[in-house]
């Protein structure tokens, strides 16, 4: 089978059929789905990019934003739900494809996985960091700005970012995980700060912050109008992030034909509602232009900051003085279970990935004493943190959003495959209206994908060149399924998508450079050029040499 051999489903499947103590038992019911749902849905994104967002793009039709990208992830929940009957383990994406779409396609998602944790842990971290600096602020406690902002915001370094990287990765190696009380603990938390905030708020809403609905595009793609929602919709996504673990739950689930699209669709519903709901009083009590900058990453410190009135002195007083501090305090809390979940997410890919031979075994090696892969712990809590302390956190929501969608695209198209590929394996769940759901997932993520920023799409581009090169070098040589064999079967495909990825790093490059203007910094069109013309010459090298070596054969 060569670079798109598959591992066995019936192996996974008689896995997943396996009782006893040692077991996942099948006891999560409709309710328990929803649930689980919107605690995983919930998480920092809402708390950190809606502002961004609105000062930069949407203005308050970020709820339209929301609503486009709910969309986005009921197509793409359903087609989740499909291979979770169809692979009933506690797994991802990357172990999905590896099933049904071969080893080269796994690498891929798996790849764009590692990318989105990554980008998620480090937004989350920066939205912390600021989050912290302003309660500490409510309490007398001020952290100079040099040392809790990212050179791109007029600091030196994030060191609270860093920090809170550091600790969640250390608590990470030692084994310790939270119980089932603290989780959802941390579930109430979220939610109740979304609906005591909406409740709260509600009656400081202003008419005229709301006025125009839709503010005129600046003349720009992506800067407000309908293609600044389009553009909106695409970064909010980083809001869902998550909602695929629902399916991943299909191993403990009663009758998952009838329950997992429950607790998916209904999950997503109810988390659109909140955020709609969240966004029209953030951008009602406070009108959008005041989330500009740095203060955008904590929308609701500023938000809070304007509900209240004017006393006949003529100053301003608080309605909840308390309240601040109250819900920013919720939310670190809140984000602390974010970033440690964010970064096991980047342990255990790396770790499939690793046992699988795609990557070296140093990755897959367990401490003896703790049970825990530390050193790819270690690895991203160094990537992490550098990244946390020196990236904007605009940056990092992008990023996040990009990888997400990516890898919705790929799940909506390998539904399209393994129904043509793969009609007789049995299903519990089958996504409805194929191939109109799965056709619409893709053109959905698609869509939003291309009214990202272009910078965000060389980034991607740049992380997918790498990715090609260390499976090319490494992977495709000590692959488990086929082991030491000098060359196998889709080289050829393997060389022609370094070449393609090599163009478009050209047209990005090119693209990203029209949008900010010719006379503006080059850094990114020079690295662009740089990767694409080495990987051109690095693809065609190998085309070359498989060529020579196999006519000799022939």
């Amino acid at each position: 089978m060569g670079l798109f051999i598959r591992k066995s489903i019936e192996t996974l499947q008689a896995e997943a059929q396996q009782s006893g103590s040692k077991t996942l038992k099948r006891v999560l019911g409709p309710v328990s789905l929803v649930a689980l749902g919107v605690g995983v849905i919930i998480g920092a994104g809402l708390f950190s990019i809606t502002g961004t967002v609105a000062s930069e793009y949407t203005g308050p039709a970020i709820t339209l934003s929301f609503i486009v990208a709910a969309i986005g992830c009921c197509f793409a929940g359903l087609c989740y739900a499909e291979f979770a009957s169809m692979i009933p383990v506690a797994g991802s994406a990357y172990t999905y494809s590896y099933a049904t779409m071969g080893e080269l396609i796994a690498w891929i998602i798996g790849w764009d996985l590692v990318l989105e944790y990554t980008v998620a842990a480090t937004t989350v971290s920066i939205s912390w960091s600021r989050y912290l600096v302003v309660f500490l602020q409510g309490i007398g406690i001020e952290l100079p700005h040099a040392l809790s902002a990212c050179p791109w915001d007029g600091g030196i370094v994030n060191i609270p970012a860093m920090l809170i990287v550091v600790l969640m990765s250390l608590i990470l190696m030692r084994g310790i995980a939270g119980s089932s009380l603290f989780n959802g603990f941390i579930v109430f938390l979220k939610i109740g700060v979304i609906l005591v905030f909406v409740i709260l708020g509600w009656k400081f809403i202003q008419a005229e912050n709301y006025v125009p609905y839709i503010p005129e595009n600046t003349g720009k793609l992506g800067e407000f109008g309908i293609s600044g929602i389009l553009r909106g919709a695409a970064i909010v996504f980083f809001a869902f992030l998550g909602f695929d673990a629902v399916s991943t739950a299909a191993q403990e689930t009663r009758n998952p034909q009838r329950n997992m699209p429950i607790g998916i669709l209904v999950s997503l519903l109810v988390c659109t509602i909140l955020y709609i709901l969240f966004a029209h009083v953030m951008t009602g009590v406070a009108h959008y232009t005041e989330f500009k900058g740095q203060e955008g990453i904590a929308p609701v410190a500023v938000a809070i900051e304007h509900m209240g009135s004017t006393n006949a002195a003529g100053v301003f007083v608080q309605a909840y003085p308390w309240l601040n501090k109250a819900i920013i305090l919720a939310i670190l809390f809140g984000y602390c279970s974010v970033i440690m979940v964010t970064l096991l997410g980047q342990s255990r890919v790396f770790l499939s990935m690793s046992h699988d031979g795609l990557l070296p075994p140093f990755f897959s090696r367990i401490n003896e004493r703790f049970r825990t892969p530390v050193h790819s712990n270690f690895l991203f809590m160094i990537v992490v943190s550098l990244l946390a302390g020196f990236v904007p956190a605009q940056v990092a929501g992008e990023m996040t959003s990009i990888g997400t969608l990516l890898a919705f695209t790929l799940v909506c198209a390998a539904v399209l495959i393994v129904r043509k590929t793969m009609p007789n394996v049995h299903r519990t769940f089958k996504t409805p209206f194929v191939p109109f759901v799965p056709i619409m997932g893709i053109l959905t993520c698609l869509c939003m994908m291309c009214f990202l920023p272009a910078d965000t799409w060389i980034r991607l581009v740049l992380w997918m060149l790498i990715g090609l090169d260390v499976y090319a070098s490494y992977g495709r040589k000590y692959s488990k399924l086929e082991p030491g064999q000098a060359h196998r079967k889709g080289d050829i495909v393997l060389n022609i998508l370094g070449l393609a990825l090599s163009v478009l790093c050209i047209i990005t490059g090119l693209w990203h450079q029209q949008t900010v203007g010719w006379d503006a910094d080059k850094t990114l069109l020079t690295i662009s050029f740089i990767f694409a013309f080495t990987h051109c010459a690095y693809y065609m090298l190998r085309v070359w040499k498989q060529s020579k070596e196999i006519k000799p054969l022939e």
